[in-house]
């Protein structure tokens, strides 16, 4: 038996990069896992892994940005999978550029994608959790929610909005046993950071070499962020909440 073992968790921008980690590790430690994302046939690539492996998925496809959407996605995990006890906050997307560059239309997406999700994700999953004596709710936040970054203005204010709004969360629920934190994650190697490097002009080489510059001399995987997730989710991160947990090679240690 795994360490999540009966657990139900809701997973969103579960199709890819550390969402597909965390949906892949959780289902090996013996949850049941909703998929949610908005990529059809990624989404439903992981749910086939997770059988492959004996565990069991659904995918759901959800606009994160979507009050309705949202609702649907939640309640489409309690139908199908009997309940809700882990709500893994994951979905986030980038825009590199200064306040100067970045568009209302792409400052907008960027705060409904990174912030408005978590909060319409939580606003029905914690009457849900509360019902059933309590819950985990993790959300991604980064290293640039607690300190700036250069040319990613919009993606700062999100992921340190993303910061607080745990603290805050965490005050408010902790009464219903449900615990709220978060996690930092340094440069990893997903889909998003080579975004970045076209974003901003640069060779993915060039940009993956500078993003190792770190006291572990290299960017971080996928399933190191999802055992962060893993912990937090499960028993053995008991008495956390209200926390951030920075997963990063050393990015922030000076």
């Amino acid at each position: 038996m795994g360490s999540l073992a009966d657990k139900r968790a809701l997973i969103t921008g579960g199709a890819s990069g550390i969402g597909r980690a965390t949906a892949l590790l959780f289902a090996r430690e013996g949850a049941a896992v909703a998929v949610v994302d908005l990529d059809d046939d990624k989404g439903q690539a992981v749910v086939r892994e997770v059988a492959d492996g004996g565990g069991q998925a659904i995918f759901v496809r959800c606009d994160v940005s979507l009050l309705a959407d949202c609702q649907r996605a939640v309640q489409e995990t309690v139908d199908k999978l009997g309940g809700l006890d882990i709500l893994f906050n994951n979905a986030g997307i980038i825009r590199r550029a200064t306040v100067i560059d970045t568009t209302e239309e792409e400052w907008d997406r960027v705060m409904a994608v990174n912030v408005k999700s978590i909060f319409l994700l939580s606003k029905y999953a914690v009457p849900v959790m509360e019902k059933a004596g309590g819950g985990v709710i993790i959300n991604t936040a980064s290293g640039w929610g607690l300190v700036g970054g250069a040319n990613a203005v919009s993606y700062c204010a999100s992921k340190g909005a993303v910061v607080n709004m745990t603290r805050a969360m965490a005050l408010d629920h902790g009464a219903q046993n449900i615990r709220v934190n978060c996690i930092c994650p340094g440069d990893t190697d997903t889909g998003m950071l080579r975004t970045e490097a076209r974003q901003l002009g640069e060779s993915e080489e060039y940009f993956l070499a500078e993003a190792a510059n770190r006291p572990l001399r290299r960017i971080g995987r996928p399933e190191e962020i999802a055992q962060a997730a893993l912990y937090l989710a499960s028993d053995a991160s008991s008495f956390v909440t209200g926390a951030t947990l920075v997963v990063d090679g050393g990015g922030l240690a000076g």
